[in-house]
């Protein structure tokens, strides 16, 4: 599955806790098997710079923001949930290209059912882990 889009992400952590680390682990495999290069990643330490964390209004860490496409947005835990990690940033919702899509048009077929967290109803998406406030 390739994104046909570019994504633009910021990942907030607090200096280099297990929990951020492990964040930070966790997204670039990600990054690496689904997004083949279609990305640009901004890592910000909030202990380093706390004027953009609270310019951001991030509240917790670690916390990644999906800035484009948009809707913006945000997953909060260390992102050992791969699936909510990828449903937060939209990739399992993105099968169809962009010519098959047409609005007007129903489904032939009953959609999958929804995650128990659904991104269009809860942008602040828990992707697992403690998180720490910032």
């Amino acid at each position: 599955m390739t994104p046909r889009k570019t994504y633009i992400l910021k990942l907030y952590v607090a200096g280099n806790t297990p929990n951020s680390m492990r964040a930070l682990k966790t997204l670039r495999n990600i990054l690496e098997t689904e997004f083949l290069g279609v990305y640009a990643l901004k890592v910000i330490d909030v202990i380093k710079n706390p004027r953009l964390a609270e310019e951001d209004k991030i509240l917790a860490t670690p916390t990644l923001a999906k800035i484009l496409p948009p809707p913006v947005r945000r997953i909060i835990g260390d992102l050992s949930d791969r699936e909510r990690v990828l449903i937060g940033l939209d990739l399992l919702y993105d099968e169809l290209s962009d010519e098959d899509f047409d609005p007007d048009a129903r489904p032939s077929r009953s959609p999958a059912p929804l995650p128990e967290a659904d991104p269009e109803t809860d942008p602040e998406l828990f992707a697992g882990g403690d998180a720490a406030p910032s």
